[in-house]
């Protein structure tokens, strides 16, 4: 028994690497502007996926009339886009919104309130 035994265990916890630990920030040190600038581009992508989404709609409807025979496929497909552009205009909506509150809570943080 001299060697050690290894047990196996879910994580595989390696005591012999020499890993430096996990660091955390620490309460209250919230870095707001980068969280700013990340739902600031998020937004821009939304507002591009429902432009490009409405887009393809409106060329799926120019096809349903331009092409009659396969008129109902292009319809369909039409209103696929149309609600994937409903959808990614609400996603931009809900990152304007999630900046905004970063920007108010970057504000908040910057006066001191003493009552």
């Amino acid at each position: 028994m001299a060697e050690e035994k290894k047990h196996h265990h879910l994580f595989h916890h390696n005591k012999d690497n020499d890993q430096e630990p996990a660091t955390y920030s620490v309460e209250g040190t919230h870095d707001y502007k980068e969280d700013e600038k990340k739902h600031k581009k998020l937004e821009h992508l939304g507002e591009l996926g429902a432009t490009a989404a409405g887009l393809y709609a409106l060329h799926e409807k120019h096809e349903a009339k331009k092409d009659p025979e396969n008129a109902h496929r292009h319809k369909l497909e039409e209103e696929i886009a149309a609600a994937a552009a409903v959808g990614a205009g609400g996603y931009a909506f809900h990152e304007h919104h999630a900046k905004k509150e970063d920007k108010e809570a970057q504000e908040d943080k910057k006066h001191h309130h003493l009552f």
